[in-house]
């Protein structure tokens, strides 16, 4: 197989590329009709539901800062008012929110023509070791993305959405601005959630190695509190809430690193 794809020209691979990318495009564009033509689910059952006082995640936090006595954490206990100040707002955001459900709908196929295409590069061997990794990648893409939505969105609707420089000014939320902020941290966390991934291929190519991250696991720790205390309200439960999981994919990381280092020496 790494033979037949070394003797395939270069215009042969971009020819291979440019159906894998045109597949998943036509999956991209489907899955966004499809979220396009129902959009009382993607936007009053799913975006708006962060910002409501109902929201399961809201209403956990409201009551863990009853048990605790932590006023703070009864985050969004009143709805959110939005605002449209354009034209074409609505129907350019309802087009724009329609494409991004349909890329995170068709990611698992995105995902699968991407393996395909790099696959026949790989050794009997490697491919062997990398059998599962459509199904780890968007395990962890889908991870990341929940993990966005049902956490991070919540607290970061509550901290942008109620900070205020002076009583004299009011928040008045422009639509497209609640939902730029939403879908950019739900696919943002989604991308982090790829972490343990990026490091193994970087382990592949020497371009990283466990020593490094264990070397640097204090660092990584400060900056994992920091993104936490930016993105939660000021206590402590918050930012935990948070810095675990991000904690977590960086030990992932770690032991993905050694595994990688391991299988190289062994195959040495």
């Amino acid at each position: 197989m790494k033979e037949n794809l070394k003797e395939m020209s270069f215009l042969e691979h971009l020819e291979q590329l440019r159906w894998h990318i045109i597949r998943s495009l036509s999956a991209v564009s489907i899955l966004s009709i499809v979220a396009f033509l129902n959009k009382k689910i993607i936007f009053d059952y799913i975006l708006f539901a962060p910002k409501n006082p109902d929201f399961i995640s809201n209403r956990f936090l409201c009551f863990a800062g009853k048990k605790f006595n932590i006023d703070y954490l009864c985050i969004n206990s009143s709805s959110l008012d939005l605002v449209n100040t354009k034209m074409s707002g609505q129907i350019t955001t309802h087009i724009t929110i329609s494409l991004i459900a349909g890329l995170i709908l068709a990611s698992p196929y995105v995902f699968w023509e991407l393996w395909r295409f790099v696959s026949p590069a790989l050794y009997s061997r490697e491919r062997k070791y990398t059998r599962g990794a459509v199904w780890v990648v968007t395990f962890l893409f889908i991870t990341g993305i929940l993990f966005g939505y049902y956490i991070i969105a919540p607290l970061t609707i509550y901290f942008l959405g109620s900070y205020s420089v002076s009583d004299q000014v009011k928040n008045l939320i422009e639509m497209s601005s609640y939902f730029s902020s939403v879908t950019s941290v739900i696919l943002a966390t989604g991308l982090v959630f790829e972490l343990p991934v990026v490091i193994y291929f970087l382990s592949k190519i020497g371009f990283i190695s466990s020593k490094f991250l264990k070397k640097y696991r204090k660092h990584a720790i400060i900056i994992i509190l920091i993104i936490g205390a930016i993105i939660t309200p000021p206590d402590v439960f918050s930012q935990v809430l948070v810095s675990i999981p991000l904690y977590l994919l960086f030990e992932v990381s770690i032991l993905v690193a050694s595994r990688v280092e391991k299988a190289k020496n062994k195959n040495a």
